[in-house]
């Protein structure tokens, strides 16, 4: 299946329209191999048929198809398992000794098929004694509706369920059943997971303490970097921590955020480090 310029050109912008990303030339690789299952289910013999429906409008379910099957849903549990460390050791304490209403709200914006998502739920649930008492709100959002189906459903083949997952974890919190694995109840309810996209108002109700926006970014030009930033600034508590993917940063791209001097990898919203700065200056003149 041949992706002439033109065809290329088609797709790339309404990649871009529905949901900003852009399939850039070193990208459009994926276009022929991301298409031909839906090609096959839908009869359509060539992509320049398809092409054809696209701009005629015949079918407009066809363009939601063509947009969920040319995104990068690519994740896995624990992914670069050392950011969930450091939350785990870094960040989690110090919120421990800040929420006095003992209540916790995560997003996880860009989650894809929910593995990141399930990833942070059991952080709290192998620690439950720490947790005990506490609300853990952990909010997963995609723009692929059919991602979010799939995390809301919990169910992962083994090859899914085994990437990023000891097998005790495995045994723990996925039970098997005639689908795949599902993770267990305990885990589902404290997940949820709605449609939402990045460009739009960020999801409610309340501010978020921890917000993970990884391997999203890469695909979005220097102006729509920068409209997120400003929307996840504003979804946060103003001592909260962004989490950004292993090839992303702040530098150079938002005013709102920089990064964390004691915790590699993580950003506050701008002014949170010399708070906290000017705050153990206070207490070290009290005593």
């Amino acid at each position: 299946m041949q992706v002439s310029d033109s065809s290329s050109r088609i797709l790339a912008g309404l990649l871009e329209a529905r949901t900003g990303q852009q399939l850039t030339m070193s990208r459009r690789w994926r276009i022929e191999t991301a298409l031909a299952a839906l090609l096959r289910e839908r009869g359509i013999p060539t992509l320049d048929e398809l092409i054809t429906i696209l701009v005629m409008g015949r079918e407009p379910s066809l363009a939601t198809e063509v947009v969920e099957a040319l995104l990068n849903n690519e994740t896995y549990f624990f992914r670069d398992r050392t950011p969930f460390d450091l939350l785990g050791k870094a960040t989690l304490p110090k919120l421990i000794q800040r929420r006095q209403s003992k209540r916790l709200r995560i997003w996880s914006a860009g989650c894809s098929t929910g593995q990141e998502a399930y990833s942070l739920a059991m952080l709290f649930a192998e620690d439950p004694l720490r947790w005990a008492g506490w609300t853990i709100d952990i909010l997963g959002t995609d723009v692929s509706e059919s991602a979010v189906r799939r995390a809301r459903e919990g169910v992962y083949s083994q090859f899914e369920v085994q990437r990023g997952l000891g097998i005790n974890q495995m045994i723990r919190w996925f039970e098997e059943s005639d689908d795949g694995w599902r993770a267990v109840e305990p885990l589902r309810r404290m997940v949820r997971f709605q449609v939402q996209n990045l460009l739009e108002p960020p999801p409610h109700p309340g501010l978020f303490d921890i917000v993970l926006c990884r391997n999203v970014l890469l695909y979005l030009n220097a102006e729509r970097r920068g409209l997120i930033f400003d929307r996840i600034a504003g979804a946060m508590e103003p001592d909260g921590w962004l989490m950004l993917g292993a090839g992303e940063t702040v530098i150079g791209q938002t005013r709102q955020f920089e990064a964390d001097p004691e915790a590699r990898g993580l950003y506050r919203p701008v002014g949170a480090v010399e708070n906290r700065r000017s705050g153990d200056d206070r207490r070290a003149a009290a005593r």
